[in-house]
């Protein structure tokens, strides 16, 4: 990324105050990746949707413990009931997923536009999905199933053509007295790390790069106890196993082939220099719960795809199976109206790079040699679609669904686009435009379009310029356990010095209700606070709206104002305090809502 921008990490806290960000900590998910191209990243760079699924033993307990639910990720059940290792071991007695069909999977995900696949070999919990001659803990041996899904899984996946791959959790292993993280049961100081690599995942991920073919991707997570000179060795023994096979960042140490982002997270501008994921669930659990019936809906599905699309990624969508082996139905409706779409807009999409024309009211961009994808996830009132600074010479416009050709006019180096014919709603009308000659990449842009065509118009904290000891930071936080979030906010508005200036072009004239959305702790409210704008001055008084030092931070919008914009043009809006004090808020972004 060209602008940096710095992680502060917020741990919060469950409903009960106890701490428990310490116990996944996202600094454990290593995104360096080691900076020689591995010459297999084509087919992933080209990819762009993949399915991850987590299913395990958890996936019988359901989110379920004694009685108690549990909510978040239930793959951490083992952690957040801390059952004991012996106890829980029991419950594969019980696991007996027959409704697995792996033929029915893989179908699923090829009719799903899914690219790649990737399943949990072995999760936290310790437990192999597959037939491990190192551990008897596995649903060959420890389980009435009796049998292999993983290999039946690889099979179909390969008849349906889709590359697929092993998640191993290689550093937590809770059931194992030599592993990470389960100090309820084992005393952290006594164990050995090296001879829980040496004596099971080591060996294991030697079994699963041996014993399935060809694999594309082998995805770790939550790296330890190795330095880097052994983690290094550890990934040149896999690599000679499986010299193909594509290696996550979270393998540690900057030693990956690709970068995996945090869960839940985009970047909030193109990464341009790495071969990157992002990973996302489509409920609020990774593992199955069965009473999280949160499901994102195929219109949050396909603007998601569009959105890490944009920025030049690949989204990995998490689908949860319950203990007997069903993929849920929410789950398997929406990923085959996602397919759907993509049927008729994967274009878009697959072995596309991230778009030239940085994000706007109506939606975002990709890119391919001559075309510039118009992803349109928010259609303007009067159907004039507007593309600022488009300087190429264009050929055509049309509609991706269909090919119906679109009426358009230049001016200046604004593109602008009827949409008057298209009343069709859609989640994303992708619209392309085809040019000649080159482009330039303003993806970078700072400048925000505010336009009345649009219910509201948002001013993102990573468009401001910050001045003083103003800073753009993304903070990571969580509201409940494993529900990471990713916001990107203005923080240290202290002295009347500091300040975050955006840039923007109103396109027409009109007023605009202006909305503040941020976090502020009891000991930042009540603060004067004023934003500047076209020559005039607004105040306003900050509102406590969470207990931030104790708990995830709760951002709201709070209005402060109507400012009248008398003609088109640019301006410049700005936030600082008024007096100097303690920090204003963390300020995600400003609204203009227009007055209609």
């Amino acid at each position: 990324m060209n602008r940096k921008i710095k992680i502060v990490l917020a741990l919060s806290v469950l409903l009960t105050g106890q701490l428990y960000a310490q116990e996944q900590d996202p600094a454990m998910w290593d995104k360096r990746v080691s900076g020689k191209e591995n010459p297999n990243l084509k087919w992933f760079k080209e990819a762009k949707f993949g399915m991850f699924i987590h299913w395990g033993l958890y996936s019988k307990l359901a989110g379920e413990w004694k009685g108690k639910r549990y909510y978040g990720s239930g793959e951490w059940i083992m952690n957040q009931a801390k059952i004991p290792a012996a106890e829980y071991a029991k419950e594969a007695e019980r696991f007996n997923p027959v409704n697995f069909n792996a033929d029915q999977w893989a179908k699923l995900a090829k009719d799903a536009g899914i690219k790649y696949m990737v399943i949990t070999a072995k999760h936290h919990e310790g437990f192999a999905m597959y037939d491990s001659k190192v551990s008897d803990f596995n649903i060959v041996k420890a389980t009435p199933y009796k049998k292999d899904p993983m290999k039946a899984l690889a099979e179909a996946s390969k008849k349906e053509h889709i590359p697929f791959g092993f998640y191993y959790s290689q550093f937590i292993d809770w059931h194992e007295p030599d592993g990470g993280k389960n100090s309820w049961d084992f005393e952290e100081s006594k164990k050995d790390y090296q001879k829980y690599y040496r004596q099971k995942a080591i060996p294991q991920l030697k079994e699963l790069l041996s014993n399935y073919g060809p694999l594309g991707i082998v995805w770790f997570d939550m790296p330890g106890g190795l330095s880097k000179a052994q983690t290094q060795q550890l990934v040149d023994s896999l690599h000679q196993l499986q010299p193909g096979s594509l290696f996550s960042s979270r393998v540690g140490q900057g030693l990956g082939d690709y970068r995996d982002f945090g869960d839940s997270e985009i970047p909030d501008v193109p990464v341009k220099d790495m071969v990157w994921e992002s990973i996302y669930t489509h409920n609020d659990s990774w593992g199955y719960i069965k009473h999280d019936m949160n499901f994102k809906s195929p219109k949050e599905l396909i603007q998601l795809l569009a959105r890490v699309a944009s920025k030049g990624g690949n989204l990995m969508l998490n689908v949860g199976p319950d203990g007997t082996g069903n993929i849920p139905v929410y789950s398997v409706k929406y990923l085959l109206e996602t397919g759907a779409w993509l049927k008729k807009n994967g274009e878009s999409i697959y072995a596309t790079s991230y778009g030239l024309v940085p994000a706007q009211p109506w939606g975002v961009t990709t890119s391919k040699a001559g075309k510039q994808f118009l992803h349109v996830l928010n259609r303007p009132d009067n159907g004039q679609l507007l593309v600022p600074g488009f300087n190429a010479m264009v050929k055509t416009v049309y509609a991706l669904d269909g090919g119906a050709k679109v009426k358009w006019i230049k001016k200046g180096s604004d593109l602008l686009i009827n949409l008057s014919e298209f009343q069709v709603i859609s989640p994303d009308r992708v619209f392309v435009v085809e040019y000649q000659g080159k482009m330039t990449d303003r993806s970078e842009d700072q400048t925000s379009t505010v336009s009345p065509e649009f219910e509201q118009n948002s001013l993102n904290a990573v468009s401001a310029k910050v001045n003083g000891s103003a800073e753009v930071k993304s903070l990571t936080y969580s509201h409940y356990y494993g529900d990471w979030k990713h916001t990107t906010c203005i923080t240290g508005l202290k002295t009347t010095n500091d300040s975050a200036v955006f840039k923007i072009r109103v396109t027409a004239p009109g007023d605009y209700k202006v909305e503040l959305e941020y976090a502020c702790p009891q000991e930042s409210s009540r603060q004067e606070g004023k934003m500047a704008f076209n020559g005039k001055e607004y105040l306003f008084r900050t509102l406590r709206t969470s207990e931030f030092e104790k708990s995830a931070p709760l951002f709201i919008p709070h209005a402060i104002a109507i400012i009248s914009v008398e003609r088109a043009g640019e301006y410049s809006l700005s936030i600082s305090p008024v007096q100097n004090g303690k920090e204003l808020f963390k300020l995600k972004s400003v609204l203009l809502v227009p007055i209609k």
